[in-house]
């Protein structure tokens, strides 16, 4: 293998040309818009003016991908902080303590991430870039991938084609290659879709101090029983980003007055008051793509030639924030692979996708209990029931019983997997005989 294409120029593409870089002759990633020279928002990533976080499990994945990388978004003015310690979590009808123990998340908007991601990555002389340049279909038949067809952005530019012993998908959550692939005669991946019909709105503040209490930060978590959520965490500049969640038929406004207005329905009124003594930088910006789908691209006994990664396989409900973090994890399991070997592309696929079925089962068990879940991938049964019941005595104790809260964090942050809150004896004990230990209402003390 010496001649690879990565279609797609964000986070999960960089990472995957970075590391395939390592073991072939030349790698070719192919962005359909400009790069910018400073970090800014991209019209080809519909994110990218929400807020992002990248957690624990993502920090450590892009340190062991590119060295010294964390400590380069910091010296951008990229904020971390610690959860629950810096951050009023409101969950189960309380606040956690913020004297359980916590972890560093990254804070930074996802064009400062991007930006040093791909100033690292871009210096390597065995990548070439080809910007403002859109994929239009594949090459090859029905079970083999041999190139991309693509054509420059902007006027009636007639296609080209460029060959290749390996096409990477890291197109998105927009990924067209099970059509592309349906034009090749090879069938498209079967698909696990999880739809709540959730909606969000962001927008940028700027405030004269931060929420109180020494807090930097909220974090209202929905739930069944309480539908409505949101984020507010700093970013560089100095700004704050707001992120407000809603379910279906209760969109957050995207004007200024009602975006704030919505806040004051959420289950405590920090977060309201805060808002409205800050100033908005600009209108709030509306999100409602939200679903969790999970293409089986790992069960193509006979196609060779594909790899699809990041939210082109497999694509979560945004609002766990675990996007950026599962597409570093993708590249250190392609790494792994590769550093033992250049093995079949459905082994490289499978590696992918089991690297992203911790957040793909959160989300999926975090999404199953909403009202108007629906799709393939709904969990429900009398098997599914018991579990739900007894991570809802999980969920309860989180806020005052920091074992039960650094468990159930770890699972959140990718760092153990979710089957692990059952097979935790200390976990068990507590959910199934400790009585819920109640906080104070009032903001949670340092």
């Amino acid at each position: 293998m010496r001649n690879v294409i990565v279609v797609g120029g964000g986070v999960a593409g960089l990472l995957a040309g970075h590391v395939l870089a390592r073991h072939v002759d030349h790698v070719t990633l192919v962005e359909r818009d400009h790069h910018p020279a400073t970090p800014r928002p991209r019209a080809g990533v519909p994110q990218s003016r929400h807020t992002h976080v990248l957690l624990d499990s993502g920090i450590r994945a892009l340190g062991e991908l590119l060295p010294g990388l964390p400590g380069e978004l910091a010296a951008e003015g990229g904020p971390s902080l610690a959860v629950p310690a810096d951050v009023g979590v409101w969950q189960a009808g309380q606040w956690v303590s913020r004297r359980n123990p916590s972890a560093e998340v990254v804070t930074a908007s996802r064009p400062l991430l991007e930006h040093v991601v791909r100033r690292r990555v871009l210096a390597d002389p065995r990548i070439e870039v080809l910007t403002g340049t859109e994929a239009v279909g594949l090459l090859g038949g029905p079970g083999h991938v041999a190139g991309v067809a693509v054509r420059d952005r902007g006027g009636d530019h007639a296609s080209r084609e460029l060959r290749a012993d390996l096409v990477v998908d890291a197109t998105g959550r927009g990924s067209r290659t099970p059509a592309w692939l349906a034009g090749l005669g090879s069938p498209a991946p079967a698909e696990e879709v999880l739809e709540t019909g959730r909606a969000y709105a962001t927008c940028a503040f700027e405030a004269d101090a931060p929420p109180g209490n020494d807090l930097r930060g909220f974090y209202i978590v929905p739930d069944a029983a309480q539908l409505l959520g949101a984020i507010i965490l700093p970013a560089e500049g100095g700004r704050w980003m707001v992120t407000l969640s809603g379910p279906r038929g209760q969109a957050p406004p995207t004007d200024p007055d009602g975006f704030v207005d919505f806040a004051r329905a959420l289950p405590h009124d920090a977060p309201h008051r805060w808002l409205r003594a800050a100033r908005p930088l600009g209108r709030p910006v509306g999100y409602r793509h939200t679903g969790n789908r999970r293409r089986r691209y790992d069960r193509a006994r006979s196609r060779t030639g594909l790899l699809v990664v990041g939210d082109a396989a497999c694509t979560f409900n945004p609002v766990y924030g675990q996007g950026m973090s599962v597409a570093a994890l993708n590249a250190v399991s392609l790494a792994r692979m590769l550093d033992r070997g250049f093995p079949s592309t459905r082994a490289l696929q499978r590696a992918v996708l089991r690297s992203s079925r911790d957040a793909w089962d959160v989300a999926t068990a975090a999404d199953s209990p909403m009202p108007g879940a629906e799709g393939g991938a709904l969990r429900s049964g009398f098997a599914e029931s018991l579990v739900n019941r007894y991570v809802g005595r999980v969920r309860d104790r989180v806020p005052g019983d920091p074992v039960v809260c650094g468990a159930f964090r770890d699972v959140l942050f990718l760092l153990a997997p979710p089957s692990s809150l059952l097979t935790s004896p200390a976990v068990l004990r507590r959910a199934l005989f400790h009585p819920v230990a109640r906080t104070s209402p009032e903001l949670p003390a340092p």
